[in-house]
């Protein structure tokens, strides 16, 4: 078999985070367009789109654009005339939710499945993947063993996040929002009642936690998970973060270039790049520097007991040490770490509530002379001058570091260049000579210059000062790893040659070699469906199949759907119902899992925010729990009926 690419996908806010994370290494990125985005604060227009497709195209990189929301019946249209556009603007593919999208007449584009689709089974799997999906997310909470087993029964390409924020409901399956705002996550509109602060109450009354952020989960990281990811079957390494700052996107996207390369580099026989080019950063990439809410590879290895961040959806940052003395307008700290004027520091107050502060300024105080055994770092008195001093800092207070001011600085100024390796061979022709480039794809092409042969009087300084002219392609995507000189001449002789005709033969070369990679640079072509539509796995749709429009019905009822309910933003659910289906379990949280402690029943349990309660119930079978409740009085109102 020939070796599969591996695809690390970036997210982007903007045109200019895009490009931005194709320097960083990334082999696509996906972008929201002007609307229909899962992400109602991160829309483009077409034009910015285009203009990524034409950065991204330079590398072979590629442009997923979302159209993932639910849509409303008289929001096909609309949606289906931008996909258009968007396959106009060079967009390689689009990232679809609502099933009411394949009744539409779409352009020739790829459609991948976003993880709004919840797809946790190899059923569902197979069956978007015989219905013309080109590739699917795979759901967050799925283990090796599950992803092995669909990677075998499909053959799209598979998807997986391997950074980034959390959702604690299974994608698509959360109505929380919807229900209580009227906002729903299904349309990009999320108001995270998952981030919220909750107490946790027992079916006798007790009370297990108090103003903890029970439904917050940790940060996603699967930096030690890649190669098991791909050798189970993911291509697609996904970053979480259409919205996270331009900081994240570089310093992310940097850190799994470079996990990916290793891979690559190590196992060349089973996989290749995605894209073209190598990257060299300014600076090392580090994960713990930007946002993130503690680190989880979630399930994936198997279910892990630490994967809530129920202290704080914040970013507290890295841990630095505790102050150690108050002055007026001064504290001072013993850390390992190395204090910048600056810096951003956090800690709990005594409410356990996070709160922050600027230094203006720090300075060294001197050293205790004790050191870590795994690096040597000394640990050093840091005198610290905040913009504005706390009234709640007490000595013995723990501080974090969540801005390290120079990383910071590094990552605003260019951070990255990627460049594309090339073979010069430079040759005489009988007329004068030529310059042929062959990229790291195998892609080539040439140039020729009609030139008298004259010998040169310095041969060693006429064959340096040729190739020192080939090789100046700084000014380009290109870098050149070899230049082969194809001479006529005899040993010690060389052609003397004017360095403008030279750098002239160099630029119509590299020209020539652009509108080659242009011309080779084709979008992958639209998945056809399985000859026969393949069933649907499953013969009725409740309110969690999302089914929103006419067209997403007709859709289901082709694949032999008989009974098909109205999505919950429809506003027909009334009554009590699941409104987040998630795999983390509080029981197990709190060492009350009954398949662990004997003896112990899954009776309910309670969250309370305010006035707000939620039952928690437990579905041992599945190992999931449900966050019950009911639509507020003022959201029942039906809009939609089939």
């Amino acid at each position: 078999m020939s070796p599969r690419p591996l695809e690390l996908l970036a997210p982007a806010k903007n045109a200019e985070y895009g490009i931005e994370a194709i320097h960083h290494g990334a082999d696509a990125v996906y972008i929201g367009g002007p609307a229909f985005g899962a992400r109602s604060n991160a829309g483009n227009t077409v034009a910015d789109i285009e203009r990524l497709a034409q950065a991204a195209h330079a590398y072979h990189a590629r442009v997923f654009v979302t159209v993932n929301t639910l849509l409303k019946d008289e929001e096909l249209e609309p949606a289906g005339k931008l996909i258009w556009q968007l396959y106009e603007a060079g967009a390689d593919a689009v990232i679809i939710q609502d099933m009411g999208l394949w009744e539409l007449d779409l352009p020739p584009i790829q459609l991948h499945a976003s993880t709004q689709t919840d797809i946790r089974t190899v059923e569902k799997a197979r069956f978007l993947d015989q219905v013309g999906f080109s590739q699917i997310v795979l759901a967050r909470e799925l283990n090796l063993m599950q992803i092995q087993r669909i990677a075998a029964a499909t053959a799209c390409h598979l998807e997986f996040f391997i950074h980034g924020a959390l959702c604690v409901a299974y994608s698509g399956q959360c109505y929380i929002s919807h229900a209580h705002t009227g906002r729903s996550a299904n349309r990009g509109e999320c108001s995270q009642a998952c981030r919220l602060p909750y107490d946790l109450v027992d079916a006798d009354g007790k009370r297990l936690a108090q103003d903890k952020h029970l439904l917050s989960m940790k940060d996603n990281d699967q930096s030690a998970n890649l190669l098991a990811l791909a050798e189970a079957g993911i291509t697609s390494f996904k970053i979480e973060g259409r919205l996270k700052d331009l900081s994240y996107v570089k310093n992310i996207t940097a850190h799994y270039r470079i996990l990916l390369d290793g891979i690559l580099e190590a196992h060349p026989e089973r996989y290749r790049r995605a894209s073209a080019g190598r990257c060299r950063y300014t600076f090392t990439p580090q994960p713990e520097k930007t946002f993130n809410r503690g680190a989880t590879d979630y399930f994936v290895q198997a279910r892990k007991a630490d994967i809530g961040a129920f202290d704080t959806p914040a970013f507290s940052g890295e841990a630095l040490g505790r102050v150690s003395q108050l002055g007026p307008g001064w504290f001072e700290l013993d850390s390992e770490a190395e204090l910048h004027n600056g810096d951003g520091l956090s800690y709990f107050d005594p409410e356990q509530e996070l709160a922050g502060l600027r230094l203006n300024s720090v300075e060294p105080r001197g050293g205790t002379g004790k050191s870590r055994a795994r690096n040597g770092a000394k640990t050093c008195t840091w005198r610290c001058y905040p913009k504005a001093m706390p009234a709640d800092l007490t000595v013995g207070t723990t501080l974090y570091r969540n801005r390290d001011q120079r990383f910071e600085r590094l990552l605003e100024q260019k951070s990255a260049e990627r460049r594309i390796d090339v073979h010069l061979s430079f040759a005489e022709t009988p007329e004068g000579f030529a310059l042929r480039l062959t990229d790291e794809t195998g892609i080539s092409a040439a140039a020729r210059i009609a030139l008298a042969k004259e010998p040169a009087q310095d041969a060693e300084r006429a064959l340096a000062t040729l190739r020192d002219n080939l090789g100046k392609l700084g000014n380009t995507r290109y870098r050149a790893k070899a230049i082969d000189l194809a001479l006529s001449l005899p040993p010690g002789q060389a052609w003397f040659l004017p360095a403008s005709t030279v750098n002239g033969l160099r630029r119509d070369a590299v020209s020539a070699l652009d509108a080659a990679r242009a011309a080779a640079c084709l979008r992958p072509e639209r998945k056809a469906p399985a000859a026969n539509p393949p069933p649907y796995p499953e013969s009725a749709l409740s309110y969690l199949g999302n089914v929103y429009n006419q067209k997403a019905h007709a859709f289901y009822a082709r694949h032999g759907v008989a009974v098909i309910a109205a999505a919950y933003e429809a506003n027909q659910e009334a009554g009590e119902v699941s409104l987040m289906i998630t795999k983390h379990c509080l029981r197990h949280s709190f060492n009350l899992c009954p398949k662990e402690v004997k003896g112990i029943r899954p009776d309910p349990m309670t969250l309370i925010n305010g006035k707000e309660k939620l039952t928690l119930t437990f579905d041992c079978k599945k190992c999931e729990m449900h966050v019950v409740g009911k639509m507020k009085k003022q959201r029942i109102i039906p809009i939609h009926a089939h």
